[in-house]
């Protein structure tokens, strides 16, 4: 995080808000990355929201050239169910967030790169944009509030 007191602010009396604001709203960002992770791994693992389950997907995966397929689906289903649950919370941080974003970049490079950018055409624009905001906490990490921050300890 910048240190704002560094900053030549055009308006400084907003320095104190973004102080106090940026810890709370980086932490929203947290949880709506961890959480909009969650359904995609329940569609993979239990096959709710529509999807396919284990072998449903694991059928889709072998199509796209994803092999092993099942152990694939299961490690993908994870990735995002377990690791978007810890990310949301902020426990274990960074290991969670290497998940989402290695399976972010999975299907940014196996499924939707050839369809171009835009998302209305299967593009890789909206997994992208996932993908770049759980890499941030890949570095970031968490912050005062998360559990990592409770229990005092980070990877």
């Amino acid at each position: 995080m910048t240190d704002l007191s560094s900053q030549k602010l055009i308006v400084p009396a907003l320095g104190g808000l973004y102080s106090r604001a940026t810890p709370v709203f980086e932490a929203l960002l947290r949880v709506a990355v961890g959480l909009w992770m969650v359904p995609h791994g329940a569609q993979k693992l239990f096959g709710l929201f529509g999807g396919g389950g284990i072998s449903g997907t694991a059928g889709f995966f072998s199509q796209i050239g994803l092999e092993p397929a099942v152990p694939l689906v299961i490690l993908a289903g994870l990735g995002e169910f377990v690791g978007g649950l810890l990310l949301a919370i902020g426990l274990f941080t960074r290991p969670a967030a290497v998940a989402t974003t290695i399976v972010l970049a999975v299907a940014v490079m196996s499924v939707h790169i050839g369809n171009g950018f835009f998302a209305q055409a299967g593009g890789f624009e909206y997994p992208a944009l996932w993908f770049f905001a759980s890499l941030y906490f890949v570095f970031r990490g968490a912050n005062q509030y998360s559990v990592d921050a409770k229990l005092g300890r980070a990877f």
